[in-house]
């Protein structure tokens, strides 16, 4: 373990080099032979944050950072701070100076930023300020390796807590410093490919729920079905505006089960089975219909279920009903139950209420207690239409069923290669610390010299 060195400590430098060194059996896995394992409290000095007291409005409001967990979400850049000290703040706090690393220390444990400017912690912070390259030690506090470390040390109460003394006894490999900014400048550049990509797909993530606006607009305006229009000489003086309950019936009248057994088996569908994402049924359940034949909305197959209630009307859970057990469904009470009549297509309605701007339409009319609002029934019934033939409709529906399974496979695409980016960086960053980044000269002079020069600069 790392050893505090008082004044008056008499043991020579290869002795302290000796006891700084971690023997081989110890080590966590092999790093080039140039290389050498030390503990962190031996290159670096660790601060404990400290919070100014809150009963002290003086020591709060002005220019000098102060630093909480939740501004290490910065990552590599943190120079903006939730809050700020005064000079009198400033003067009861542990300053740190610029390019230390923070890491948080009691619940998100070993969450870290890099920081860019000198600043004050609070105490859920140690800051790590190393005597070798910031950068690549930074980097390293980053890997999972080092983590694990901090979390394998942690004791826990109620919240798990990483003290001083104990990040001071976590391993770290050092190489030779031109190594150290070798590995750093090589994370760097990777990692800034990497940004570049995400950002890229981050942006088209941005753009599918304006996307899909925009396709639906065209579809509700008849502009994505002008080409099939003009090749049969056909105009829009077929469409007409309607309100939605001259074509559909919403809540329709339950079914008739009194003469059936109480022990027949039909489908059940709560809310926790619409997605969201897909708006179909993922989950149906079977229940008994004694289980089921009251306190339950009744509905058929064909039927579009819409939730009503937030925030799950919000998210856009609805779906069209399928084939049900025995032909016979029954679900959470939260759901609106529409049933198309023979002029509008449920595969047209069911796109109109996911479109996002029918949800933000029905959001303004939302009306009961706060975190029980709901849509209410008249709003539906009362929602104008414009609409089409019911053959157009068909037609509209067989193009944007197609144009809106791309824009979902375009954002799982997205999401699938954002996930597969963090799994890239974190093999970057196992492969950079073990010196497998194609960096590493063997002709350098073993680390162990740089250590023993940080070593005879401290008592």
């Amino acid at each position: 373990m790392a050893r505090g060195w008082k004044e008056g400590t008499a043991l020579i430098l290869e002795e302290r080099l000796h006891a700084a060194l971690v023997p081989g059996p110890e080590q966590p896995y092999r790093v080039p032979e140039n290389w050498c394992w030390t503990r962190v409290g031996e290159i670096s000095r660790v601060v404990t944050g400290n919070t100014p007291s809150r009963k002290k409005p003086q020591y709060y409001g002005g220019d000098f950072p102060f630093f909480k967990p939740g501004d290490l979400d910065a990552g590599r850049h943190v120079y903006d701070a939730a809050e700020y000290l005064t000079e009198e703040g400033k003067a009861v706090s542990r300053t740190i100076p610029a390019q230390a690393t923070m890491v948080c220390c009691i619940g998100s444990i070993g969450k870290c930023g890099f920081l860019e400017v000198a600043g004050a912690t609070n105490q859920q912070i140690n800051s790590i300020v190393p005597q070798i390259d910031p950068l690549y030690f930074y980097y390293y506090c980053n890997t999972e390796e080092f983590v694990d470390q901090l979390r394998t040390k942690a004791s826990a109460t109620t919240i798990s807590i990483v003290n001083k003394s104990k990040i001071e006894r976590c391993y770290t490999p050092i190489p030779p410093l031109s190594e150290q900014f070798r590995i750093a400048d090589r994370i760097e550049n990777l990692f800034g490919k990497l940004e570049a990509v995400r950002k890229t797909l981050q942006a088209v993530l941005d753009g599918c729920e304006s996307r899909r606006a925009a396709i639906l607009h065209k579809a509700f305006t008849g502009k994505l079905t002008a080409p099939w229009r003009n090749s049969r000489n056909m105009g829009m003086e077929q469409w007409q505006i309607v309100h939605l309950a001259e074509v559909c019936t919403v809540n329709p009248q339950r079914a008739d089960v009194k003469n059936l057994s109480d022990t027949l088996e039909v489908s059940f569908i709560p809310m926790s089975a619409l997605s969201e994402t897909r708006g179909e049924i993922t989950a149906p359940q079977t229940r008994l219909l004694k289980e089921v034949r009251t306190g339950f909305t009744n509905f058929s197959e064909g039927d579009i279920l819409f939730a009503k209630i937030t925030p799950c009307m919000e998210n856009g859970k609805s779906a069209i009903v399928g084939e049900l057990t025995n032909h016979i469904g029954y679900g959470s009470t939260e759901f609106f139950v529409l049933r198309c009549g023979a002029q509008l297509y449920n595969r047209y309605l069911y796109h109109i209420v996911r479109n996002r701007n029918f949800r933000d339409e029905a959001q303004t009319v939302m009306n009961g207690a706060v975190g029980q609002l709901r849509v209410p029934k008249k709003f539906l019934e009362q929602y104008q239409l414009h609409l089409p033939p019911i053959e157009e409709q068909q037609k509209i529906v067989q193009i944007l069923d197609r144009l809106m399974e791309e824009e979902l496979q375009v954002e799982a695409n997205a999401k699938l290669v954002l996930a597969q980016i963090d799994l890239v960086k974190k093999s970057i960053l196992s492969r950079a610390f073990r010196g497998e980044l194609g960096t590493n000269d063997p002709a350098e002079a073993s680390s162990v010299e740089l250590l023993k020069q940080i070593l005879s600069k401290t008592k």
